[in-house]
């Protein structure tokens, strides 16, 4: 962020400090705001015509230059996201977001801007797609494959996911002043630096108390951490990623993500615990209701059942002949 111009800097303070939001999002802020004024000055021609698009700087980008951007230019660059940079959907839409928060800062918050350029700029429609999952015989078998040196790690680790719904960055932040056993919760620190409580059930206890039986003590990195890794330090995403998808590949399931883990734990407690929607978002640290309803798609035994279940159900029509046959039935 060094190269960010001082209108830019002040900006990602105010969402870093104000707002709390994390430093990845932070940082994800300033790259979308730098490739947006790095096509404004292609598009302009302030830069020669030969210049690598990675490689034109924006710290000359001031408020006079910025004033004269119009929704006409936002257009445009949407048309070169999906077209020449052939960005989904989402990611039109998390670009979309960060120059509506920026531009909203500089009419609201700071007054700077008299007209916001952005106020009227839709967000792009995202097709909705429903998540993947590991059903419950596949999850019971992905922990079953667990073995090895760091066997009781990787098992607490598969266990925490599948059960608590957590973020791979929610795990690997993790401390051992996190896990209350009192209280049988865990403190979970989410996006935008966002607390959450979530209990844990005796799967989870009991996986964290077998593995920190053996987890390392001496000569470590970060003795906060309560994953570790073969270092002597906290346990990297990499890693993470690198043990789940090892395991995942012995079911034959290596085509998914450590993300697809966190589908699983919502898709379960909803299809099979029952849990509330509203009680899901809380555990999964969902900020909006919305969010959470991807996950409470229905399989298709669930849905042929809820059919069968309807009152209405075996309830056919009835034939003219049946219908005077059913009335001459009927006493006077």
């Amino acid at each position: 962020m060094s190269e960010a111009p001082p209108i830019i800097k002040e900006f990602l303070g105010y969402v870093g400090t104000i707002k709390g939001k994390s430093p990845k999002t932070v940082d994800e802020y300033y790259l979308d705001l730098r490739t947006f004024f790095r096509y404004i000055k292609k598009s302009r021609d302030l830069v020669p015509p030969e210049t690598d698009f990675e490689k034109i700087g924006i710290s000359d980008v001031d408020l006079d230059f910025i004033k004269t951007i119009t929704l006409t230019h936002v257009f445009e660059y949407m048309n070169y996201l999906s077209t020449e940079r052939h960005n989904k959907a989402s990611t039109r839409s998390r670009k979309v977001s960060s120059l509506r928060t920026f531009f909203k800062y500089l009419t609201n918050k700071t007054g700077k801007l008299a007209f916001n350029p952005v106020e009227e700029l839709e967000t792009p429609k995202q097709r909705k797609s429903l998540p993947k999952y590991l059903t419950l015989e596949q999850s019971l078998e992905l922990l079953s494959k667990v073995d090895g040196p760091t066997k009781e790690r990787d098992y607490c680790i598969l266990t925490l996911f599948l059960n608590c719904g957590m973020r791979l960055s929610e795990l690997v932040s993790l401390n051992l002043s996190d896990v209350r056993r009192g209280t049988s919760t865990v403190r979970i620190v989410g996006k935008g630096n966002k607390e959450r409580i979530v209990y844990l059930n005796d799967a989870c206890l009991d996986a964290i108390d077998r593995y920190i039986r053996v987890r390392p003590n001496n000569a470590l990195i970060d003795k906060n951490a309560l994953f570790i890794s073969k270092q002597k330090k906290r346990i990297s995403p990499k890693t993470v990623q690198y043990l789940v998808k090892k395991y995942l590949s012995e079911i034959e399931l290596g085509n998914l993500s450590v993300h697809k883990l966190r589908h699983t734990a919502a898709t379960l407690m909803y299809q099979h615990g029952h849990v509330d929607i509203r009680v899901l978002k809380d555990i999964l640290g969902h900020e909006n209701l919305g969010t959470t309803e991807i996950y409470t798609h229905l399989s298709d035994e669930q849905m042929a059942n809820a059919a069968k279940a309807n009152p209405l159900s075996k309830v056919k029509q009835r034939s003219s002949v049946d219908l005077k046959k059913a009335i001459k039935k009927e006493p006077e």
